[in-house]
């Protein structure tokens, strides 16, 4: 019994030297734990909305702030005609206004009947329905209070918009989230064993002594995957449209350019990845499990970021996906164009130029 206890001590030693298994035994799920608990949310909430007063009355005020201070929502600011809320829109800073007609109150008073129009962004159904629905409730409560004494009650009807996607389809919120994934998953995993391939073949010799500048060999590496990337790009939208039913409503060549730089940010982490790992299994494994989870997580694809606190949101800004994601909803679905995505637009090239650079930078002329 004593030489088993030994061995136990001798088992838990080990582990305690070995701090990547501790690391991953340990500190690994309480992590996850953190991560998930705050992420994996459907809930919708601080979600950014205007609100169009046209009345500016006594009830229009007491409405607009039941909705302002509900913990679903965070005013952005109001706006004083419809061609700002549609400028508001299509910067993609909101996701519902609230507009109220002309002599709100003095209808609901004189006739028990008032209307107010709520317009959300139906590119991403599901948080449309939510965000309506939750509006409509805090409508209701206001209704409710107002009917206590009165024998004929009021009546305040939501009158719903959806901006983008009138029928509500899913896939118009589906297509561009597997897009990001797809592209980033299959072109990183892809260059990821490019250089360590050649390494395990002992090929790297070989290709270290020919004339070729390392910048020259990153980009030779590339090519040809980004060559395959293209036939996946020509694919994917051609099913988005005929068989799923997606409309392209922006400009189809701006849409194609994006996604093409969007593939080589994906192939320039790829070849990060590849000139560190020191294996194949190390390179798929650190692409698969490095890229995978941020991807669907800070994307926005399937879990708002605006739910997250905010050290996560922050950390959102560096997924790449997350700015593909904004991009493709915005001249896929919205028909925007480049004037409004330019900013994520540089953020892709920024990127893209970082990775590139350190792969470069980090390339080793030398085998140890």
């Amino acid at each position: 019994m004593g030489q088993f206890i030994i061995f136990i001590k001798k088992e838990l030693l080990h582990i305690w030297r070995d701090r990547r298994t501790l690391f991953i035994l340990i500190w690994m799920p309480i992590v996850q734990i953190l991560l998930y608990g705050f992420a994996l949310t459907n809930e919708v909430k601080n979600s950014k909305i205007v609100i169009f007063d046209q009345a500016r009355d006594e009830a229009s005020r007491a409405l607009s702030q039941q909705i302002s201070s509900s913990r679903y929502f965070s005013l952005l600011k109001n706006v004083y005609s419809y061609e700002d809320v549609e400028a508001t829109f299509k910067q993609g800073k909101i996701r519902l206004a609230v507009i109220f007609p002309r002599n709100f109150r003095e209808e609901l008073m004189h006739t028990n009947h008032a209307q107010v129009q709520l317009i959300a962004d139906a590119s991403d159904p599901n948080t449309a329905n939510m965000l309506t629905n939750y509006a409509s409730s805090i409508i209701n409560d206001y209704q409710q209070s107002l009917n206590q004494n009165q024998a004929i009650p009021y009546t305040i009807r939501p009158q719903m918009r959806m901006l983008y996607n009138p029928e509500l389809k899913g896939a118009y919120s589906f297509v561009p989230g597997v897009m990001a994934l797809v592209f980033m998953l299959v072109c990183a995993m892809m260059t990821s064993i490019a250089i360590v391939k050649e390494k395990e073949l002992g090929t790297m010799e070989v290709i270290l002594v020919s004339p070729l500048k390392p910048f020259r060999i990153i980009i030779a590496k590339t090519i040809p995957y980004l060559l395959v990337s293209m036939i996946n790009i020509a694919c994917i939208l051609l099913m988005s449209v005929y068989i799923l039913d997606v409309p392209i409503v922006g400009n189809l060549a701006l849409l194609i350019g994006e996604s093409i730089l969007f593939t080589i940010t994906a192939l320039s982490i790829g070849i990060l990845i590849s000139n560190f790992a020191k294996t194949q299994q190390t390179a798929m494994f650190t692409s698969m499990m490095g890229l995978f989870l941020p991807t669907l997580l800070f994307s926005g694809f399937l879990f708002p970021i605006e739910n997250m606190p905010i050290p996560l949101q922050i950390i959102s800004n560096i997924v790449p996906s997350k700015w593909y994601y904004i991009i493709v909803k915005s001249i896929m679905i919205k028909g925007l164009g480049l004037g409004s995505v330019w900013k994520e637009t540089l953020i892709l090239v920024g990127m893209t130029t970082f990775f590139l650079g350190v792969s470069i930078r980090k390339f080793k002329i030398r085998l140890a």
